[in-house]
């Protein structure tokens, strides 16, 4: 994750410590959720290449959508679509009344993903990331 993390200039960038602990919790009204996709078919002594991820924190009915990346050489292969679908429907199985995130304003790639998925822009925070500093755009999806 810390690679794929690297490697992409529109991500949280997360420092080591936030991805170990991602799914570890002990308040059973909050908790971090995960999915990856990998490309097997290597020898079992390799580890299968990390194509994406997402990671998601739930807090009471809502969910904040808190890192989504696709490996440059796996882009535009419907793995960002395919995680975020699968998260959409893990929220509505687990009753949740909506989806919220904040995104990098120049990511046009990530925000035509949200828009296409149902989110709507409902904010920003002015200089909410650094490296480099970027206004972040706020989105919510209502589950039904």
């Amino acid at each position: 994750m810390m690679v794929l993390d690297q490697e992409s200039p529109t991500a949280a960038h997360w420092p080591r410590a936030q991805y170990e602990s991602v799914l570890t919790t002990s308040n059973p009204l909050s908790q971090r959720v995960g999915w990856v996709v990998e490309l097997g078919g290597k020898p079992p002594s390799e580890a299968p290449e990390l194509l994406g991820f997402l990671i998601a924190h739930r807090v009471d009915t809502e969910w904040e959508l808190e890192n989504v990346i696709v490996a440059e050489g796996a882009r535009r292969r419907g793995i960002g679509t395919s995680l975020l679908n699968e998260f959409i429907e893990h929220v509505r199985a687990e009753n949740g009344s909506a989806i919220f995130l904040e995104v990098r304003e120049s990511n046009q790639v990530a925000r035509s993903l949200y828009r296409k998925a149902g989110f709507e822009e409902t904010g920003a925070r002015k200089s909410y990331y650094s490296a480099p500093r970027e206004n972040a755009l706020l989105y919510r999806r209502r589950i039904s």
